[in-house]
């Protein structure tokens, strides 16, 4: 009875004890960080990956994320400080660095989240109303999303939360002046076009006159050069006539005869003349002189 008892007693004993050190172990992963709670009351931080020991049953430990955390913002409109209207879309990255401020300020991811969201929202206002529309949409983008990290994370470290970045995804117009602005560049860029084509047409006139004028001038000295030389090939042409005509004038009658016959027989061209016409003194004798007496009928021809 005595050693039931005992062999009862130990066996609590044990149970208690692996229980008891069950109890005073756990475990921090690379993800988290730990804070161990004694009656509530926040005791130590762990961050060091591992297996660590805590005092059994009469202390606790609460677990918080050590990842990078995404927080995406809602859409905001704000005016910048040449008074122009945007829609500012931008979302945010964070990491828990003190877990004792994090849990005394917000206690949840949930709760940093609000916190947070209007932290940055009153960061991203301010920034884009000290900032041109340029300089937000093109020219010094990178710098603004600086400057609403850095000056978020002096009201974020408060909560034991560090921003990493800040990154704004669409920076637009409003609808209602998207349309109008669109308008607007279409009918200036319809206005610069017509004024292109204006001036294209004004050159293109001033070309056709030019080229006009030019063609003329060369036509004119063409005909002028084509005067002259027609004129010297027509004096060429008297002078190389003249020498025929006195080296064999019988031969230049008898050649200028059949030029003659053969323009005015052309095309089966009649013609009613006299036998002894001039005109005609080569039929009749070959030898062509004027007033000789034709060869009698039966006697050989003329050589």
């Amino acid at each position: 009875m005595n050693r039931s008892v005992f062999g009862g007693f130990f066996a609590a004993i044990v149970l208690f004890a692996l229980v008891a050190l069950y109890s005073a172990l756990y475990t921090v992963y690379q993800t988290q960080q730990v804070i161990v709670l004694r009656f509530g009351q926040p005791v130590a931080t762990v961050t060091e990956p591992g297996l660590h020991v805590k005092m059994p049953f009469i202390e606790t430990v609460t677990r918080i994320d050590k990842r990078i955390l995404d927080l995406d913002m809602p859409e905001r409109e704000a005016t910048t400080n040449d008074q122009k209207r945007l829609v500012v879309d931008a979302f945010s990255r964070y990491r828990i660095t003190n877990p004792l401020r994090f849990r005394q300020a917000v206690g949840s991811i949930e709760q940093a989240n609000a916190r947070l969201t209007n932290v940055l929202t009153d960061a991203l206002l301010e920034v884009i109303r000290s900032s041109t529309f340029q300089q937000i949409v093109r020219d010094r983008r990178d710098q603004i999303m600086e400057r609403i990290r850095d000056q978020a994370n002096r009201e974020a470290d408060r909560f034991g939360i560090q921003v990493v970045d800040v990154l704004i995804r669409r920076a637009d117009l409003p609808e209602q002046n998207s349309k109008a602005v669109f308008e607007r560049m279409e009918s200036e860029r319809a206005q610069e076009a017509a004024e292109i084509r204006a001036r294209g047409a004004e050159q293109a006139q001033g070309i056709r006159a030019r080229a006009d004028r030019d063609s003329q001038v060369i036509i004119a000295n063409a005909n002028r050069d084509a005067d002259i030389v027609r004129g010297q090939g027509e004096a060429e042409k008297t002078r190389i006539l003249a020498e025929a005509y006195s080296s064999n004038q019988s031969f230049f009658e008898f050649y200028r005869s059949m030029q003659a016959y053969e323009t005015a027989l052309k095309n089966g061209t009649r013609l009613v003349l006299a036998p002894d016409n001039a005109f005609l003194r080569f039929f009749q004798q070959p030898a062509g002189a004027q007033g000789a007496p034709a060869a009698p009928t039966g006697a050989p021809p003329a050589q």
